[in-house]
C-alpha cells in the first residue's frame, strides 16, 4: 500500500479535541473530510501529520495555535456603542454576527461581552490562541 504524500487527494476521520478535553469538532457521525495534501485546504499542522499515513493508519497529535488559527489577536477586539447596532438585535455573548469591512469582505465576529452602552466584538477565528489536538484516521487515498 502506498503512503500518503503533497499532491494527494485524501479521506480522513477526525475528532479535534481542545486541551481541556472538549471536543470543538468531529466528522464521526458523518463523512470523513477530503482534501489534496498540499492544497491548504486544511491548517497545515492537520495536512502534515496525514503525510507518511496509509489507508486504515490512526494516530493522535498536537497542533499548535501557530500551526492552527494562529494567536489570538488583540487588536481584532473592539467595544462597539450599542447606538452603531441594529436597534432590533439584541445582542447576547457567543452570538456570532457578520459584518462588512471596509474592502467590502464580510468579518465573521462573535460577542463576548454586552452591557448598556457598548457590545465587545471578537474578530479573531473562534480557535485563535487554542492548541489543537486531532485523532485521525486516514480512509482513503483518492486516484
Amino acid at each position: 500500500m502506498a503512503a500518503a504524500q503533497n499532491g494527494d487527494r485524501v479521506k480522513v476521520h477526525y475528532t479535534g479535541k481542545l486541551n481541556d478535553g472538549t471536543v470543538f469538532d468531529t466528522s464521526q457521525q458523518g463523512d470523513p473530510i477530503e482534501f489534496a495534501i498540499g492544497s491548504q485546504m486544511v491548517i497545515p499542522g492537520f495536512e502534515t501529520a496525514v503525510v507518511g499515513m496509509e489507508p486504515g493508519d490512526s494516530k493522535s497529535f498536537t497542533v499548535s495555535s501557530g500551526e492552527a488559527y494562529g494567536e489570538h489577536d488583540p487588536r481584532l477586539v473592539q467595544e462597539v456603542p450599542r447606538s452603531e447596532l441594529p436597534p432590533e438585535l439584541e445582542p447576547q455573548p457567543g452570538m456570532r454576527l457578520t459584518a462588512t469591512g471596509q474592502d467590502g469582505r464580510e468579518i465573521s465576529l462573535v460577542v463576548t461581552e454586552v452591557n448598556e452602552q457598548a457590545v465587545r466584538l471578537d474578530a479573531n477565528h473562534p480557535l485563535a490562541g487554542e492548541d489543537l489536538t486531532f485523532e485521525i484516521q486516514l480512509v482513503e487515498i483518492a486516484a
